[in-house]
């Protein structure tokens, strides 16, 4: 092992390398100093609350509901140590870590495995190292891979049955603990208070072992180290040393389409239109960022031409009841006929409603609740966009 360019694999090397190898180049070769991102360190703030307050209930054999109150002790102690800022950021991982300790319910010691578990798995010449956030026994047969997520979005089926960390996670999983004949797998959305769940089957492992070590082989006789501009860019630690940033920062194009019945130059175009507006729009709010600070202290700016202020914008909402009755009294029509008229209600407030309805009913009977309240919503159709990457 020691003529390898790697010591070893983990899915964050593979990952890396498969999204832009250049960025795998600037940090496991070259081993420049990383830039985190706030997301980055928001969910490393996470994960460590997490693992410390499982691995206290290991020790004390606990059998009963964690403790919120050590939870947001433990995450005081991390947010001072990691750097981060900002009241909104702040309650956002308050209320994630209360909703996982409600969600967690009564936790039994012995049923918990192993949390921030090591793995070495050989692959071919390789030993891929890494970490699973927990694993819990289930039943004679079956145990619990978690892997704990502070994503914004859920993922898609697809991308949760076709997730190499998870593929690594199950291989681990069955080294490590070989009576278990069967290995759940499920991501846990820490901010949507959601267990994705998956399975592997046999092909689907082997597939995984397969493609490990040709992209491990890739990764050791690769001789050039391509930029691949992408969508993610604007996340990654080494953007700062990327000429292909500093191009996409610039606007610089490579692609123009000069015949529109060319599909593919269209499609061409559009993707790297596409990368550059995420790039050039994370950067537009950055720029914003300062001068909403400078005025916060001045009314206004005037900088290179162009004149900067705050303002405020008014929305109204007019409460439910008190309308209704104004306006029968105006026009002399029934209430009923008002209320199916001009009511409805919000999504994201029923949901907000349904999350705190949670910690009294329970998850299930909440699920049902929710079936049930999707029954009666009115469904709207209209067409959208998609598009994603294929290999």
């Amino acid at each position: 092992m020691s003529a390898l360019r790697n010591e070893h694999l983990s899915y964050s090397r593979l990952s890396r390398f498969e999204a832009c190898p250049l960025s795998y180049r600037l940090h496991y070769l070259d081993k420049h100093t990383a830039e985190p991102g706030v997301p980055l360190s928001f969910g490393k703030a996470l994960h460590a609350v997490l693992e410390r307050l499982l691995q206290e209930a290991i020790d004390t054999e606990c059998a009963g509901p964690l403790s919120e109150a050590r939870a947001l002790q433990l995450y005081r102690e991390e947010w001072a140590a990691s750097g981060l800022s900002g009241l909104d950021l702040f309650q956002q991982g308050l209320g994630i870590l209360q909703d996982f300790v409600r969600q967690q319910g009564r936790v039994d010691s012995r049923d918990i495995l192993a949390v921030e578990k090591e793995f070495r798995l050989p692959v071919g010449p390789f030993t891929v190292l890494g970490f699973i956030d927990r694993v819990d026994w289930v039943d004679e047969e079956t145990i619990a891979v978690i892997d704990y997520k502070s994503n914004h979005q859920l993922f898609t089926r697809e991308e949760l049955d076709s997730s190499l960390q998870l593929s690594l996670y199950a291989l681990a999983a069955r080294r490590m603990w070989p009576w278990a004949k069967k290995v759940r797998l499920s991501m846990w959305m820490l901010r949507h208070g959601v267990r994705q769940e998956t399975t592997r089957t046999e092909e689907q492992l082997d597939a995984a072992l397969a493609y490990v070590e040709t992209l491990g082989q890739q990764m050791e006789t690769a001789e050039s180290f391509a930029a691949r501009l992408n969508p993610n860019c604007v996340y990654c630690d080494h953007r700062r040393n990327c000429p292909a940033y500093a191009q996409a920062l610039e606007g610089q194009r490579d692609v123009v389409c000069e015949d529109t019945s060319d599909l593919e130059s269209v499609a061409r175009e559009r993707q790297e239109v596409a990368h550059l507006a995420k790039i050039l729009g994370a950067r537009k709010a950055e720029l914003e960022g300062v001068l909403r600070a400078h005025l916060a202290e001045q009314d206004e700016l005037v900088l290179a031409g162009t004149r900067y202020r705050m303002f405020n914008t008014t929305s109204l909402d007019y409460p439910l009841e008190p309308t209704v009755a104004v306006l029968a009294r105006a026009t002399g029509l029934p209430r009923e006929e008002l209320l199916q008229r001009l009511a409805s209600v919000e999504k994201k407030a029923l949901d907000a409603v349904l999350k705190d309805a949670g910690k009294r009913l329970g998850t299930a009977r909440v699920a049902l609740l929710k079936a049930e309240l999707d029954s009666l919503a009115a469904k709207h159709h209209s067409p959208r966009f998609w598009a994603k990457e294929v290999a």
